[in-house]
């Protein structure tokens, strides 16, 4: 698929510098150079520039609020221009109350502003931005989310259960205690565009805002091919037997820590049986209804979410541009 890498979180040609990440000196150079970029976080909410919330807000690595991380940052790699890139987490900071709580199950709305910042900076739930971002900027904030929400899940070693500490400028935890290395997890997802003719298969899981369709998708399991998972997942949720699988793009997806490989699957059947356990409602819908649900103007249809794989996979079968 030609345009596999234009998926949201696609690549940006970030230099990852991974040869730098155990060099200490290197590391604490970059933590107090005037010229390295440092992005903030907040209980997995990115730090972003108001009002139009299109770019990263970017600090000096002298500023104040960065020494109220409890943990060393992470190095995300090098600018365009060299510079180092870091990325800090101030979960700790308590907001004033009643800012923090997400009011909606499906989607946060809230946002929250630091007293130690300048008032147009402003941290938001990512998927609620990360259309507006660059792909640069894209990049970095999917890679630092999915990497210290894994610092979070991940302090304590999986072998013996000691506390682990953080090494490799935040790519590694290391067990003092049992000598394990643990690195950031990354959990395959497959998501399928299946069609039959002029036809899409679409699912919903409850909970979803009125109307809301998209691809289905579920987890690979261990010992399993990619295809052999596609053919799965989708017997499971809808009944329909697949036969002819491809690949199409992948998206890294940092809820929590996910990659998304997109494939087209080629139905064998039509008739769904829904597993309710798994997904409330699976429908066939043409491309004349889903153009109409693309545009807004078919009232019973949501299409996926703008910057989900899913939508971008749909919008390239509508255009024909798979291939």
């Amino acid at each position: 698929m030609k345009t596999a890498e234009q998926v949201t979180f696609g690549g940006s040609g970030l230099d990852r510098a991974a040869e730098l990440r155990g060099d200490t000196e290197f590391l604490r150079e970059a933590q107090s150079n005037p010229q390295t970029d440092c992005i903030l976080l907040w209980r997995g909410k990115l730090l972003v520039h108001g009002p139009n919330f299109d770019r990263l807000f970017v600090l000096q690595s002298n500023h104040p609020v960065l020494s109220s991380a409890p943990e060393p940052p992470i190095f995300l790699g090098r600018g365009d221009q060299g510079q180092a890139i870091l990325a800090y987490d101030i979960s700790d900071w308590e907001p004033p109350a009643g800012t923090d709580r997400p009011d909606n199950s499906f989607f946060d709305k809230t946002e929250q502003n630091h007293p130690d910042l300048p008032t147009e900076a402003v941290f938001l739930e990512l998927r609620r931005i990360m259309v507006r971002l660059s792909a640069r900027d894209a990049e970095l904030a999917a890679t630092a989310k999915a990497v210290l929400g894994w610092h979070v899940s991940h302090r304590f070693c999986a072998k013996c259960g000691a506390e682990s500490r953080m090494t490799e400028g935040g790519w590694q935890r290391v067990c003092d205690a049992c000598g394990a290395h643990h690195f950031p997890r990354t959990d395959p997802v497959v998501i399928m565009l299946i069609t039959k003719g002029e036809r899409t298969l679409l699912g919903r899981s409850p909970g979803w805002p009125e109307g809301m369709y998209s691809c289905l998708a579920g987890f690979i399991e261990p010992g399993e091919t990619v295809e052999a998972s596609v053919r799965r997942e989708v017997f499971e949720e809808s009944g329909i037997r697949v036969g002819t699988v491809r690949y199409l793009s992948s998206q890294p997806w940092a809820f929590p820590s996910s990659l998304m490989i997109g494939c087209h699957g080629e139905a064998l059947s039509e008739e769904i049986t829904i597993d309710p356990n798994e997904i409330e409602q699976a429908i066939w819908v043409s491309k004349s209804e889903l153009l109409e649900a693309f545009a807004g103007q078919n009232p019973a249809i949501l299409p996926a979410r703008k910057g989900a794989i899913a939508h971008f996979l749909l919008q390239n079968w509508l255009a024909d541009t798979l291939n």
